[in-house]
């Protein structure tokens, strides 16, 4: 078997691999978005994470820029340094950010009684940041599962050594994760003055 079919063959599994990945992770986030499963592990306290996980988006936007500097100086090892960390970075994300939507109570924006209802004074009260609220946190949760799989190829195309397919990946999938990687920090100022802790 010639090296092509095997190279295609590897291209073909990892593929599927990306697929599966894009398809499981948003499910399972909008599952226990829709779905609270709250309290599922014990007194398990998750109370700091949604900080924990700002911070860990802020790092990784730093992390973003850096690269995209190092890149355009031609610097490649530190560029795959920063690209790698920021990677890493938004593993930690999702793992606590999963792990907070299993176990934490749900958060509504404007529910400043802690009652898990946002009533028609808590809304007049909120007014028209409730609107910016969900227009930043609706294009945050939509372009984060878009941008997915678009992330896994362009890290498996520079880490395979296709250079030119990576190339044209990261100038769509890039901004993006950037964009999302901020509005995570915003969405989490925004909501921060309604948690209950």
């Amino acid at each position: 078997m010639s090296e092509t079919l095997l190279n295609a063959g590897k291209e073909k599994f990892y593929r599927k691999i990306v697929i599966i990945i894009s398809i499981a992770i948003p499910a399972a986030v909008a599952f226990l978005i829709f779905v609270p499963q709250t309290g599922n592990l014990g007194s398990f306290d998750v109370s700091a994470f949604p900080a924990i996980n700002a911070t860990l988006n802020s790092l990784t936007t730093l992390c973003l820029i850096a690269a995209l500097v190092a890149v355009k100086n031609k610097n490649i090892v530190v560029h795959r340094t920063f690209m790698s960390t920021a990677f890493v970075l938004s593993a930690c994300f999702l793992v606590l950010y999963v792990l907070y939507h299993f176990q934490g109570q749900s958060t509504r924006y404007g529910d400043t009684n802690h009652d898990g209802l946002v009533s028609e004074i808590e809304k007049t009260a909120a007014g028209s940041m409730r609107l910016v609220y969900f227009v930043i946190l609706i294009s945050h949760i939509v372009l984060a599962a878009i941008c997915l799989p678009f992330i896994l190829f362009s890290f498996y195309y520079s880490l395979s050594g296709q250079i030119e397919k990576h190339r044209k990946l990261v100038k769509f999938s890039f901004p993006i994760w950037l964009f999302v990687a901020i509005s995570g920090v915003v969405v989490y100022f925004l909501i921060s003055p309604f948690y209950p802790f």
